[in-house]
């Protein structure tokens, strides 16, 4: 059943594919971007742990009461223009519309 759902996401969005974990929330998932091959995991701050790692981007987005993290897995000096645009994707797709992106964790 999982897999027709991740079906419909994926021809749903044709720039980027998105893998959920099936023990995880869709806050919780990987942004793929397959002509860059770059990967960006995403973290609800809120319900999991979140713990940098060196060598890789991140940004952090605000919307009401969610605080999302964003970080880079395996950066291989990839446009940070990529990285937001896929991170304004995703927000589009989670409905969050008043998102707003940081480069740092705001307080």
């Amino acid at each position: 059943m999982q897999y027709t759902i991740y079906k419909l996401i994926i021809s749903a969005m044709a720039n980027y594919l998105l893998s959920i974990p099936s023990n995880e929330a869709l806050k919780d998932g990987t942004i793929h971007d397959p002509k860059s091959k770059l990967k960006i995991k995403v973290f609800d701050i809120l319900k999991s742990k979140f713990k940098p790692r060196k060598g890789e981007v991140r940004f952090f987005v605000t919307a009401g009461k969610e605080t999302l993290a964003f970080e880079t897995e395996g950066y291989k000096k990839h446009r940070e223009i990529l990285i937001l645009h896929m991170i304004s994707w995703y927000c589009v797709y989670l409905g969050l519309l008043e998102a707003q992106i940081h480069s740092t964790l705001p307080h």
